[in-house]
């Protein structure tokens, strides 16, 4: 479970200023500000990929039609094969910054993923499974406040994945983290994944973290943006930039295809 189907998805969003605009240079109306253009991707059950593109150029947007929590102007989203009609509970979005309850515990906040199950026994077991997964054991009964970002964002995949979804929607998920915790965060995403085995899609701007993490990477153009480049990443985890030459060369033409010169 987890196969995702794109085919020709288009956005649009109404231009909320006060005075119309002229049509823009490929001819769309004033009034309409066109984010994404017939967008064709196919996502395989069970990888990982990781979406690159300049700010404000719909990758946000992409990950929110698939997920179902908005419509588009023009074209569809499958998953296994259905049409995606609303949100529900088989696809999670991982929000950039921590949504988890802070009025709950961490123990709390993922028990709201398994309240299907009724057998308490089963649910306690199941809840302690996902915590000590995240590395979070001893921290059971602490409160989002109580914890740092990081530990706030695995408590947060702890929910996510109690749900037992079929892929795992993540948008920015290491944005505010301080450097040490980012590389801690990237090192446990790529984990969880190689040991769940579910399909996620990760939406980055950060070119190390997609070249690190994903099975693949898909590069978006500028507004009204189209795939600019589809990469299979046949590279063995864990990847270092130094042990592989060939992830270094694509890294370089990464960095000159979003506009930077050079890689640091």
């Amino acid at each position: 479970m987890g196969h995702i189907q794109i085919r020709e998805l288009s956005k649009d969003f109404v231009n909320r200023r006060r005075m119309p605009r002229p049509p823009d240079e490929q001819g769309h109306p004033g009034d309409w500000v066109p984010v994404l253009d017939h967008i064709n991707l196919e996502f395989r059950e069970g990888e990982m990929v990781c979406i690159l593109g300049p700010s404000g150029c719909g990758k946000s947007t992409l990950l929110r039609l698939i997920a179902g929590l908005d419509s588009p102007s023009s074209g569809e989203v499958l998953v296994d094969g259905n049409p995606v009609r609303g949100a529900g509970p088989n696809h999670i979005f991982v929000f950039q910054h921590s949504g988890l309850f802070p009025w709950m515990t961490v123990y709390q906040n993922v028990e709201i993923g398994l309240r299907g199950i009724t057998d308490q026994t089963e649910k306690s077991d199941r809840i302690r499974e996902y915590i000590e997964m995240v590395e979070l054991d001893g921290f059971e009964h602490h409160y989002p406040h109580q914890l740092s970002g990081g530990m706030q964002r695995r408590a947060e995949l702890a929910r996510a994945l109690a749900v037992n979804p079929d892929m795992l929607i993540m948008d920015e998920p290491f944005s505010g983290l301080d450097f040490l915790t980012h590389m801690k965060m990237r090192e446990e995403v790529v984990n969880m994944h190689q040991f769940i085995g579910k399909t996620i899609l990760v939406v980055t701007h950060d070119i190390d973290d997609a070249l690190i993490m994903g099975d693949r990477i898909v590069v978006m153009s500028g507004r009204p943006s189209t795939v600019k480049l589809e990469r299979e990443l046949d590279f063995d985890h864990p990847r270092k930039f130094d042990k592989e030459p060939g992830l270094n060369a694509l890294r370089d033409e990464l960095f000159l295809m979003l506009g930077v010169s050079y890689a640091v």
